[in-house]
């Protein structure tokens, strides 16, 4: 069966840098979509950046252009998200979740979720 397992959280100070992992089991890492969302209390969760494994298509939340990088690496079947100047607003559990085939409106058709990994930033 298909299991996402995140990794990678911690706690840091604002300004400075995480990188997740996302490592999936259990299909092909291909013609899928990997999305990473998060959710901090009290508030819904919102998608933050998404890759497509068959291609080079990219996808960013605003509040995280330029700051945050998703990427693949097929043959690890893991995907990563490389965060930069991160702020106390980036605080929350990040999860890692993936949609069969290409996501034709953004942040929807995510079917599978791993458990997450929680970012703390502080000030």
């Amino acid at each position: 069966h298909v299991q996402l397992v995140e990794s990678g959280g911690g706690s840091v100070q604002a300004g400075g840098s995480l990188r997740l992992s996302c490592t999936a089991s259990g299909f092909t890492f291909d013609d899928s979509d990997m999305g990473w969302f998060r959710q901090a209390p009290g508030k819904e969760r919102e998608g933050v950046a998404s890759a497509y494994t068959a291609g080079d298509s990219t996808y960013y939340a605003d509040s995280v252009k330029g700051r945050f990088t998703v990427s693949l690496d097929n043959r690890k079947n893991t995907v990563y998200l490389q965060m930069n100047s991160l702020r106390p607003g980036d605080s929350g559990m990040y999860y890692c979740a993936l949609a069969w085939g290409s996501v034709c409106e953004a942040w929807s058709g995510y079917t599978e979720w791993g458990r997450g990994t929680q970012v703390t930033v502080s000030t």
